[in-house]
């Protein structure tokens, strides 16, 4: 008939398939896996906003003449951006995954062991 869906359905197949959620690659009805919620873009960035807040309250130590607590700072915003990078998966930690998870890691505990050990060689300049 004219009007009826093809389908057999009620006529708001269209409008239920709209309405349902995207289903991730990998997480289908039938997989055996596990099934992850879709992160909005927004709050996989949050991860991000704390570890550059980190750094710029780390900055702000140094600007302030404090060169062993501010490198420290600095590292421990490091550090957490490590453990956000091995953890969480890539698509709930935004900006933070750069290259593979490995060469991240690396990269980021690297860079905050010698801020460490530039922390603890380093005089204190004020008083």
């Amino acid at each position: 008939m004219v009007g009826e869906p093809s389908d057999g359905g009620s006529g708001d197949g269209a409008a239920a398939d709209a309405a349902a959620p995207p289903v991730p690659a990998g997480n289908a009805p039938g997989d055996a896996g596990p099934v992850r919620p879709v992160v909005p873009y927004w709050l996989s960035q949050i991860p991000y906003l704390l570890v550059m807040s980190a750094l710029a309250a780390g900055i702000v130590v140094v600007a302030a003449a404090y060169f062993k607590r501010g490198p420290a700072i600095i590292a421990g915003a490091l550090l957490l951006a490590a453990a956000f990078r091995l953890f969480l998966p890539k698509d709930w930690i935004g900006m933070l995954a750069v290259r593979r998870r490995w060469v991240d890691l690396l990269t980021l505990v690297g860079l905050a062991v010698l801020l460490i050990v530039l922390a603890w060689v380093a005089p204190q300049l004020s008083s």
